[in-house]
């Protein structure tokens, strides 16, 4: 399921009924005096509705075959020399050094970085964790940064507006001494009754100080 935010200010509330049509009643009246705790305060109900919202999928597929390596050292060779001694560098016979055969490399010299491509499916678990590569190259050891080459893709792109027919949204709430969770028990007591043209809520959140969150989902 999709969780939709939605932000709650100061001395506001948010009430969900069980039947909509106690929600719908409620927004057709307007305004309301609510009893809290020997007083009583005019509260504005609002309907509720989400702002304009974008949801996706984000798909990450992680490539078995190929790395990308960065901080390649700048050294006064041939470029083709350096993709050669890239190339030594992460292919070994055995895989016991967690290197293997490589199929193609492509060094971008401006950037000091390179993309490896490995024969064999799979070859890549052997650099998992290893983000630092030893990189031997005229009798110096450098340190390469490697990590596995992703694809990202953003799918199932969907403006959304929601509106529920079951929340309403009580603005207006004076500042009370009192502390938030039994003002918010006395508004839930209130428009429970239906003799308040209440009925039976689902769930509710009242603030009484700064801005909270509440999720919705989908």
């Amino acid at each position: 399921s999709t969780k939709i935010p939605f932000r709650l200010n100061q001395n506001q509330a948010l009430l969900t009924f069980e039947d909509e049509e106690v929600a719908q009643r409620l927004i057709k009246m307007g305004k309301h005096t609510v009893k809290v705790d020997n007083k009583t305060a005019d509260v504005t109900v609002m309907p509720f509705t989400l702002e304009m919202g974008i949801k996706f999928e984000l798909h990450v597929t992680i490539s078995g075959r190929t790395i990308n390596v960065s901080g390649v050292p700048e050294l006064s060779i041939p470029e083709d020399w350096m993709r050669d001694k890239l190339e030594l560098n992460f292919y070994k016979s055995g895989r016991g050094g967690g290197g293997e055969e490589v199929e193609t490399v492509s060094y971008d010299k401006q950037s000091r970085t390179a993309l490896i491509t490995f024969l064999r499916p799979g070859a890549t678990n052997s650099f998992m964790g290893c983000t630092k590569y030893p990189f031997l190259v005229n009798g110096k050891c450098y340190r390469l940064s490697v990590s596995p080459d992703t694809d990202v893709r953003l799918q199932k792109f969907q403006l959304y507006c929601g509106v529920s027919k079951k929340t309403i949204l009580l603005k207006g709430i004076q500042e009370m001494d009192d502390d938030e969770e039994s003002i918010q028990d006395m508004i839930e007591i209130h428009f429970q009754k239906p003799s308040n043209s209440g009925g039976e809520i689902e769930k509710i959140k009242y603030v009484s100080k700064g801005v909270t969150w509440v999720c919705f989902e989908e």
